[in-house]
């Protein structure tokens, strides 16, 4: 253990009186609970997930959940982020605890932890809790969607080209999956992702006059000749299912992605990127 993550460590155990110093057994109540959370069916009843990585534990602060409890391996945690980390959890009022590498392997999602886990409270937003952030909104619907990376992906591009939030419809994965946690790199608990039904989802966006813009191969027109400058929402669907006839005949304009090769489509999240970036491209053109 590095000198600054000791003291660090040790200042927040001494601050905060809920914790066991070390945890040692993989029978201990508290690894089996965390061990629980790698199901997503337990994630969506307890309203809890895993997040493994010291930026995503960041940002979930930052974006002010609520770490519930803390676990540091010091062999393998980095420095000197893991000290902070836990001294920013312990004073929230997270519960801290020690573990060596194979007690942390047993919790972990991933094959190899960073060596810092936090257990975070996550929240549940509703359609009206989806905040649209000035006049020229910029949001993505996504249907049946699968992959959780894929979903991770997406909310990262979403945030890099300043969009303000996503609406699942007809999920197929878990929104606070580890693995969309990790391939948004956190984004997904600083971007509002809203799980609704399809037709709340449409008059939803109908009603504060958000055009919905779809995206699939059999489209007359690319995707560059579509105005993307006023309130959007950019409809994709997954690779194997594509959208549903109900969103492409509720969309204002469908539109493609030329492809040049044999491939007749792009994988979902590489599309996203490629449509939200032509999105942003057009609004700073028009600013």
């Amino acid at each position: 253990m590095s000198f600054v993550i000791f003291v660090v460590f040790v200042f927040c155990l001494r601050k905060t009186r809920r914790h066991e110093l070390k945890i040692t057994s993989l029978s201990n109540p508290h690894i089996k609970a965390v061990v629980k959370l790698q199901r997503g069916q337990h994630r969506r009843q307890v309203g809890l997930t895993i997040v493994e990585e010291a930026r995503s534990i960041e940002r979930a602060m930052a974006a002010g959940l609520k770490v519930e409890e803390f676990y540091l391996c010091p062999p393998l945690a980095p420095v000197p982020a893991a000290g902070v980390l836990a001294h920013q959890a312990a004073a929230g009022g997270a519960a801290v605890f020690e573990v060596p590498p194979e007690v942390l392997a047993k919790m972990a999602y991933r094959q190899k932890p960073e060596g810092v886990l936090a257990v975070v409270r996550v929240p549940r937003r509703t359609l009206e809790e989806l905040p649209l952030g000035g006049k020229n909104p910029l949001l993505v619907v996504v249907e049946h969607l699968e992959k959780p990376g894929n979903l991770g992906a997406i909310l990262r591009s979403l945030d890099a080209a300043g969009g303000q939030g996503l609406i699942l419809c007809d999920r197929r994965t878990d929104i606070y999956n580890p693995n969309v946690i990790r391939a948004s790199t956190g984004v997904v608990f600083l971007l509002p992702v809203v799980e609704a039904p399809l037709e709340a989802a449409l008059a939803w966006l109908r009603a504060r006059g958000i055009r919905l813009l779809a995206a699939t191969p059999e489209a007359p027109r690319p995707y560059t000749a579509v105005n993307m400058t006023g309130p959007t929402a950019l409809a994709l669907g997954s690779e194997h299912l594509g959208l549903s006839e109900a969103l492409k005949a509720a969309a204002d304009e469908l539109m493609a992605i030329p492809m040049h090769g044999l491939a007749d489509s792009l994988n979902v999240a590489a599309a996203a990127t490629v449509l939200l970036f032509e999105a942003a491209r057009q609004r700073r053109r028009e600013s």
